[in-house]
């Protein structure tokens, strides 16, 4: 039976299951996932790693050890698992699925620091190929950090870029990839000691911040793997290179004789090379590369090395001379078919879905243009079966985890599992979503925009406008679940949630991607300006009289661009989260590259640009309503940024507040920070267009359910 929520609010945004993707067996027949629920009450999260019987749909627990990671198939009767120990330490521990693992598992090895991204490979006859990223000090040994002597000093003394990234500083630790072989002995695995893959060649990976086991792969003849140019300064440069590490002999006499990396020589194209993966017989290799340094929202490119002894030998998949290719679109990670020939799968962006795609392809040529086989909502993973099909995990607006089977034999898709039931668990349904468009500033051009409606919508009845403008700027709002910016959430409190592409967002083409360089306070403005008339005109059921704006990132840019502009006065409130207040400081940023690309140069190469989209220079217009939100540890925007908003805004007398988190990055991620920013932000919007605000509303349940527990007293 499917509890359903009697209204989707941050509570129950928050505390629901949160799913993995799904990792399947060779047939499909069981999947293995981890889940994980945070409890308000509590105060505290529970996580579980549990296997789902697709036929009986019956799911089956492997454990519920807070400690434990990385659920990985040994074959289709053993699971492996990482557990994090005490005093830093990683154990790595097998059982069985059938009698339980608890009964079952046993320590195969142990790794003395933390660690993650596990991959095996079958090598045949009981054994397997391993892998695990961890951090290795500057020597090449594993670090772990609970063991490290604390200084006598706080100084860090730099003398070049990177100072910090991310929400750290940089130290002179490193990411690092581990190999070694899972052996059998006596009927049960062993893990030996395991080797540092990158010792002593001054490379990096995965890639920090967010790289993880899409950075790297093993197969039956080595490593292959992606990581920064050592020889450019990663805060100005996007540049990254493929790096193999192969032998014709065997995996151990692979280990015994561990070669040293070869870059993969890629001719024009200098930019970020991703997703390196081997074929399943580990013969030949894909991987995915951009051609202009710099600029991280370039299209990538596919490659393929037909033959990884000959590393050489590279061929360029989709390409022309323009380097757009043929087809416009973006693929963002490889799967090879199960037997290593044609077709080739890989997912990508298109009009705010992610999509998977198939691709014809032979190394004597016959490239074909890629043929879009599932379309949408948000495909966050894809693995290959040994029947040829694929097992695929997503989500979309009103489901938050989707498991899916593609058949390659009948072209046809077929749902395993909806954690929320397609939206009922959270009292929502499809009926909701909608997609209009719009004329764009650029002759020509369409701005795509989601629709999501309250639960409760009539159409004969007005309801607020909470226009949600994203973050990247190179990025989009999907069809695609979120805890952090969902827009059901805001929907579910009486508005009509519009989340509008304009220039510069992704999956429209590269062309409507890169037209934001140099524009932006321009082009993208003018397409939410026409948006937003647009609506006036056309959605009788949108009070735009009563309209909100809120945003994040570049989102929080155009909340303050916005605020300076006309377009700020058709607001009753505003919402900044983590956004440009004053272009220079972006000089404090840790990846410059980004605003270099951006802007057309440095700012003493360019200041003209620089100070044309300065939202600074336009606050004798600032008068709109404005929640300011920032967070100490966010080194992308400094908190700086936030303040000095804020204080303008008080300087001037209009009416503000200022949201802060100590212990949160460019996103805010710890549940009870996110439940207070969740409150912060609806009181504001709400009580500025005569909606409950939402704290109000939590008093008055909680009223009525001590009311309701008290005992009946008899007359």
């Amino acid at each position: 039976m499917t509890v359903r929520a009697v209204k989707f609010t941050p509570e129950v945004l928050l505390s629901a299951p949160r799913r993995s993707a799904g990792i399947p067996n060779s047939d499909g027949s069981k999947i293995l996932y981890s889940i994980s629920t945070y409890s308000f009450a509590e105060h505290s999260k529970k996580t579980e790693i549990r296997f789902l019987d697709v036929e009986t749909q019956e799911t089956t627990l492997v454990t519920n050890d807070d400690s434990a990671s990385e659920p990985t198939w040994l074959g289709d009767d053993h699971i492996l698992l990482l557990f994090s120990g005490s005093g830093g330490t990683t154990t790595v521990k097998i059982g069985k699925t059938g009698s339980g693992f608890k009964e079952s598992s046993y320590t195969a090895g142990e790794i003395p620091a933390p660690a993650s991204n596990v991959k095996v490979h079958d090598l045949g006859d009981g054994n397997w190929a391993f892998a695990v990223t961890a951090q290795a000090t500057p020597d090449g040994d594993f670090y772990n950090p609970e063991k490290e002597e604390k200084p006598q000093s706080s100084g860090k003394l730099y003398k070049s870029m990177f100072v910090r990234h991310w929400d750290s500083y940089v130290t002179e630790n490193r990411n690092s990839i581990w190999i070694g072989s899972l052996y059998t002995n006596n009927g049960q695995y062993k893990l030996p000691s395991l080797k540092n893959a990158l010792k002593g060649t001054g490379l990096e990976s995965p890639i920090p911040p967010f790289g993880g086991s899409d950075h790297f792969d093993i197969g039956n003849h080595g490593l292959i793997f992606t990581a920064k140019d050592p020889d450019l300064n990663p805060a100005t440069h996007t540049k990254t290179n493929i790096y193999l590490i192969t032998s014709g002999s065997s995996w151990a006499n692979f280990l015994d004789d561990l070669p040293k990396p070869k870059k993969v020589e890629l001719y024009g194209c200098e930019g970020a090379s991703t997703g390196p993966v081997f074929s399943p017989d580990g013969k030949k290799a894909a991987f995915l590369s951009m051609r202009r340094d710099g600029y991280e929202a370039d299209k990538n490119q596919l490659f393929i090395i037909p033959d990884i002894r000959n590393s050489s030998w590279v061929i360029h998949a989709l390409a022309s001379e323009d380097g757009k290719g043929r087809w416009d679109r973006s693929p963002q990670a490889v799967v090879w078919s199960h037997n290593g020939e044609s077709p080739l799968y890989f997912v990508a962006e298109d009009h705010g879905r992610t999509c998977l795609f198939s691709f014809e392809f032979s190394a004597g040529g016959g490239l074909t243009m890629p043929e879009m086989i599932v379309r949408g909502g948000a495909i966050s993973d894809v693995r290959t079966l040994e029947t040829g099909d694929l097992f695929i995990s997503s989500s979309s607006l009103i489901d938050s985890s989707v498991y899916s089977l593609y058949s390659t034999l009948n072209k046809q898709q077929q749902l395993i599992s909806s954690l929320s039931k397609e939206g009922l668990r959270f009292g929502l349904s499809h009926k909701q979503v909608s997609e209009v468009y719009w004329n764009g500033a650029t002759k020509g051009t369409k701005v795509h925009a989601w629709v999501v409606k309250p639960s409760t919508f009539n159409e004969n009845e007005n309801y607020p406008l909470a226009y949600l403008i994203h973050g990247g700027p190179q990025g989009a709002w999907q069809d695609s679940w979120s805890t952090r910016w969902n827009p059901a959430v805001f929907a579910e409190q009486g508005y009509v949630v519009i989340c509008p592409n304009p220039t510069g967002s992704t999956s429209y083409g590269q062309d409507f991607t890169d037209a934001i360089q140099g524009q932006w306070g321009g082009l993208p403005y003018e397409d939410l300006v026409n948006g937003f008339e647009w609506i006036e005109k056309n959605l009788d059921f949108v009070d735009t009289k009563r309209a909100v704006a809120l945003g994040a990132s570049y989102g929080g840019f155009m909340m303050n661009w916005i605020q300076g502009h006309p377009l700020g006065r058709k607001f009753k409130a505003l919402v900044t989260h983590d956004g440009v207040f004053n272009m220079s400081a972006q000089m404090a940023s840790e990846e410059l590259y980004f605003p270099f690309h951006d802007l057309r140069g440095r700012p003493w190469e360019n200041r003209p640009l620089w100070d044309k989209w300065d939202p600074s220079r336009f606050t004798e217009n600032w008068e709109t309503p404005h929640l300011i939100i920032h967070s100490e540890l966010d080194y992308r925007l400094t908190i700086s940024e936030g303040l000095a908003a804020f204080h303008t805004l008080q300087a001037r007398g209009v009416e503000s507040q200022f949201l802060m988190f100590t212990d949160e990055n460019h996103w805010v991620l710890k549940p009870e920070n996110s439940l207070m920013w969740h409150e912060v932000v609806l009181d504001w919007i709400n009580g500025h267009v005569g909606l409950p605000k939402y704290t109000e509303g939590k008093e008055e349940e909680k009223k009525k359910e001590v009311k309701e527990k008290l005992p009946v007293r008899a007359n």
